[in-house]
């Protein structure tokens, strides 16, 4: 019996005590002897204030980001004055018995990534690419979402039951009026952004587009990273009745990825509160220093990316 205590914990061992000297009427000693329990460790209390409400907010955060894990919960709560440290929330979490789900394994696309010096600003490229999704009556639809690769800002996300390059085009077009124009603009090479309509608009806007080499989609891979978690977060989380619904839906979603969710690239920060200290720091003098004002980024430009297509009649 002994050796069975031995290896359970002491929260067992307390209530085995407890339970000889109220049922069979031992002393301490004689029960703490038989269940192999040290006496000061059944006789310690702790002093710490009761962690009630801290649990019950930690639960009510994860449910409301079943998707969140400790650290991101533990960014939201220092947000709202929290003072604890990330052990001892990790340590309630784990207790409360919080957990994000796994999700079945994906086969990873392995991709070359070969880096080009970007400038460390908001517009300096730009990636797009589509994400499927279906409505609860099994008509499918797609989002385009669009990704300021320096801030991780998402920039535009349209969800629709068709979108041609043609849409595509005035989306960009809207876009660049609202926010500015990129230095670039990566895709893969789907239909609608290698038809006509797109080569049009690239050589009236005179911006840069590049394509990245069929079948490397990690070439594209922080608009790759974003669909994950737009997937993961929302569209399997969520099901949509309609396209209205679909737009209100995926739009409210954007807004608090943008603003509120925690950002791991961004060492937690939020991709708005990124891009204005990108911002803050390009408008000091120090920061027009060469030496600070460009760094590498990502891989905007790899092995086997095209910048020039034969058109293909298309959108």
């Amino acid at each position: 019996m002994r050796h069975w205590f031995k290896h359970n914990g002491e929260p067992v061992k307390r209530e085995a005590v407890a339970y000889l000297r109220a049922e069979h009427g031992l002393s301490e000693r004689r029960a703490c002897h038989i269940v192999g329990a040290d006496r000061t460790m059944i006789r310690y209390r702790s002093r710490r204030a009761p962690d009630t409400v801290l649990r019950g907010r930690l639960r009510d955060l994860a449910n409301e980001r079943r998707r969140f894990g400790y650290r991101r919960l533990f960014v939201l709560l220092r947000r709202e004055g929290e003072p604890s440290g990330i052990n001892r929330i990790y340590r309630l979490y784990r207790e409360e018995g919080l957990t994000v789900r796994r999700r079945k394994a994906r086969r990873k696309a392995v991709g070359t990534r070969a880096p080009i010096l970007v400038e460390a600003r908001p517009n300096a490229r730009w990636s797009l690419d589509f994400v499927h999704d279906q409505f609860a009556g099994g008509q499918r639809f797609r989002v385009l979402n669009v990704v300021d690769d320096v801030t991780r800002e998402c920039l535009a996300a349209i969800p629709d039951t068709s979108i041609s390059g043609r849409r595509v085009a005035r989306e960009l077009t809207a876009l660049i009026e609202r926010r500015g124009k990129p230095g670039m603009i990566v895709s893969d090479n789907g239909t609608e952004l290698t038809s006509n309509a797109i080569l049009r608009w690239c050589s009236e806007q005179r911006i840069e587009w590049h394509y990245i080499a069929p079948g490397k989609p990690m070439q594209n891979g922080f608009v790759e990273s974003f669909n994950g978690r737009m997937r993961d977060e929302l569209l399997n989380e969520t099901m949509f009745r309609n396209l209205a619904h679909a737009r209100v839906v995926i739009a409210a979603w954007t807004a608090d990825y943008n603003t509120e969710r925690p950002h791991s690239a961004l060492d937690y920060q939020t991709p708005a509160d990124y891009a204005r200290t990108l911002t803050t720091a390009i408008a000091r003098p120090a920061a027009r220093n060469e030496s600070s004002a460009r760094r590498a980024i990502a891989q905007p430009a790899p092995i086997g990316v095209n910048t020039t297509r034969t058109p293909v009649a298309a959108g």
